[in-house]
């Protein structure tokens, strides 16, 4: 082997490395390391698998990014930083499914709030569609404004409010998460 090739083969080898460690993977779903929101450079802070039924299907896997590195779910929950969530869908998912999974997941983690919450959560289910293999729901939480959402790459608009955006991150994060291996991916555990 030439040095020139050599050069050029390890210089190929880096750049792999290099790319490896800007992204991570899930279940064959990839995402970069860092995502950009509004001007503000966010970190990935875990990925985790939604299994639903308990023959435990794979539905979607949730990438968390965040501006500081967090295990613990409180400072995630906190509505006080710029966070975005991503949910990359491994199975079609129908619209009322979707509409239902909202519902219940608000009614799990904000029950004695659903008087005040409930016109935006009718908001939220306003903007589903039947989701197909591949396509993503994206919530972008905008400190002091709400949660924006996007349907595949549409935004469909932003729902408002702190106490939203607080119950809308105690769905993954908080005390009852749709399933345990979930929340431990997202807050950086492996990906189950």
């Amino acid at each position: 082997m030439t040095k020139l090739s050599g050069t050029i083969l390890v210089s190929l080898m880096c750049l792999g490395a290099v790319a490896a460690a800007e992204a991570r993977e899930c279940k064959g779903v990839d995402f970069p390391e860092h995502a950009q929101v509004n001007g503000t450079d966010l970190a990935l802070n875990g990925l985790g698998m939604r299994k639903a039924t308990f023959l435990k299907v794979n539905v979607y896997v949730g990438a968390l990014y965040v501006t500081r590195i967090a295990h613990d779910p409180q400072p995630l929950i906190d509505p006080g930083a710029p966070a975005e969530l991503i949910l990359h869908f491994v199975r079609n998912v129908g619209e009322g499914d979707l509409k239902n999974a909202w519902k219940e997941g608000f009614e799990r983690v904000a029950k004695d709030q659903m008087a005040a919450l409930g016109a935006r959560v009718a908001m939220l289910n306003s903007w589903m569609s039947d989701i197909k293999t591949g396509q993503r729901l994206t919530f972008v939480r905008l400190p002091g404004t709400g949660i924006q959402v996007s349907v595949n790459g549409t935004v469909k608009g932003t729902i408002t409010g702190d106490d939203f955006s607080r119950a809308f991150f105690s769905i993954w994060l908080g005390k009852e998460p749709p399933n345990p291996e979930l929340k431990m991916g997202l807050l950086g555990g492996p990906c189950d």
